[in-house]
């Protein structure tokens, strides 16, 4: 397992790129600040929290296994962010 810091690090990027993408895709289609972006953009922040807690939490049996997990969560919901993300598009 890679380190926390490292996991931090991809939870930030990862999320942090699908609120950029959200900007892009709206200034290229003339459409700043539509509901859709401001919805994709306050789950992705709403996601970012929730992981951040959970790899901060220690009182995890399997710590490996438990940081492993939130890696899958963060594959699973970026997975759905960007679905959104080309709907906007």
């Amino acid at each position: 397992m890679a380190s926390i810091r490292d996991l931090k690090k991809d939870i930030n990027y990862v999320l942090g790129d699908i609120i950029e993408a959200v900007y892009l895709v709206e200034a290229s289609g003339n459409k700043q600040n539509s509901k859709e972006g401001n919805a994709i953009i306050d789950n992705a922040i709403e996601v970012f929290d929730g992981l951040i807690a959970k790899v901060n939490q220690k009182s995890v049996e399997n710590r490996p296994a438990h940081l492993k997990s939130v890696k899958a969560e963060l594959e699973t919901k970026a997975g759905s962010l960007i679905e959104q993300l080309n709907k906007l598009g």
